[in-house]
Order: C-alpha cells, then structure tokens, then sequence
C-alpha cells in the first residue's frame, strides 16, 4: 500500500501514474485531523474506487472515479469528515457493509 501522510503526498496522489505495481493495492490518504476532503482526477489515466472513513475508522462511503485527461474534471466530495481515504484500481475492492480499517504505525 502506498502512503500519502503529507499535504504534497495527498496533491500528487496517483496522477501520471500509468497502472498500479503487482504488489501495490492502493493508495491510502492519511489526514492530520478528520475533515472534509475533495478528489478530483485531473491527469489520472486509470479508472479508481475512493473509499472515505471516519475518525473511527469507519467506512462511510465511497465513490467510482473516471480518468480525466482535461479540465474541467468532476471533484469528489466526502460524504462527512474524514480521517482517510484509500483509493484502489476500481472493482478490485469490495468491502462488506459495516467495514472498518486498521491503520497500523510501523515507524
């Protein structure tokens, strides 16, 4: 899983990237605080599923998200406050209803 903790790490996020690496399932956005959070797709050629969660860790949402090769590009909005976000090549994730996500510190 690749991690995205900095304010320059969450702005690149996985544009320009062409296809995901084998043993990369996604991208997880870690947010200091919990709060709203907007996407967008600007530059970014594969099709991704954006999963938001709560402080708690719990999924409140989620979105398909398209490619946009130019502006004007659609923004994706959080359904509420957020602490993460993951985003994975779309239909490869599918959690159950009622998931929650574990972040472990390896630092």
């Amino acid at each position: 899983m690749l991690v995205a903790d900095t304010a320059e790490l969450r702005n690149r996020g996985l544009r320009t990237v062409q296809a995901l690496p084998d043993d990369i399932d996604g991208m997880l956005f870690v947010f200091e605080v919990s709060r709203p959070a907007t996407f967008g797709m600007r530059d970014t050629s594969i099709p991704l599923d954006l999963w938001w969660f709560s402080e708690e860790g719990r999924l409140i949402g989620s979105v398909e998200m398209e490619p946009c090769p130019a502006e004007p590009c659609t923004n994706y909005g959080s359904p509420a406050e957020v602490k993460w976000a993951l985003e994975t090549p779309a239909g490869e994730f599918d959690p159950e209803p009622g998931a929650r996500l574990t972040v472990v510190d390896s630092s």
